[in-house]
């Protein structure tokens, strides 16, 4: 084989276009990252479907694209779990409903309200002669990122659950809101809430 017939070692495997984009639509490359201690813990990727490849792997969820996990936690209700499709559609209208209203990537929206989302400390009960005391404590980054996809997923919820609310609208709100630290957004405020409690408890 002639040397100009050789495949690049430095290319993408399987001949992957190297500018992919999620939903075909939003570009990933240029996104940025305001938080240091949970950047490693947001991936964000063009796939928005892996069918469960890092299940049985220990914190391999990580590996997993930001926008995905929030799927994911966006089905963990008794309604919706396994509607992995229906999700998909809701979470790429909510995409195209915070580009109009923002003119952003609707991925970096996500991004910086998971930031935003994330309590830095909570408290932990500890037992000293069988009285319960709490006490505060750093939150590590990995459980920071979770607990952020859970408040966003809960505020989704709570917003469109018997509610005139449709889901890709009260997802478009919720992330807007978190992304500009609105104290009003169900995540900003549970983790302020949490932040407050452990704050009392040092």
């Amino acid at each position: 084989m002639a040397a100009e017939d050789q495949p690049d070692p430095d290319a993408p495997a399987g001949g992957a276009d190297v500018g992919a984009q999620l939903f075909g639509t939003w570009e990933i490359d240029e996104i940025a990252y305001e938080d240091p201690s949970t950047e490693r813990y947001i991936s964000v990727t063009p796939v928005a479907h892996t069918a469960g490849r890092h299940a049985s792997k220990q914190f391999q969820k990580s590996e997993i694209s930001i926008v995905e996990r929030f799927i994911n936690r966006l089905m963990q209700t008794e309604d919706n779990t396994g509607k992995k499709q229906q999700t998909l559609n809701f979470v790429r209208e909510a995409f195209e409903l915070i580009h109009e209203r923002t003119e952003e990537n609707p991925i970096q929206i996500l991004v910086t309200a998971v930031e935003n989302s994330a309590p830095r400390e909570e408290t932990v009960r500890l037992k000293y002669g069988g009285i319960s005391v709490p006490k505060a404590v750093d939150v590590a980054p990995q459980r920071r990122v979770d607990q952020a996809l859970k408040f966003l997923a809960e505020g989704v919820h709570n917003d469109s659950f018997k509610s005139s609310t449709s889901v890709p609208e009260a997802i478009a709100s919720q992330l807007t809101g978190a992304a500009n630290y609105d104290v009003q957004t169900y995540a900003v405020s549970q983790k302020e809430e949490k932040e407050r409690v452990a704050a009392a408890a040092r």
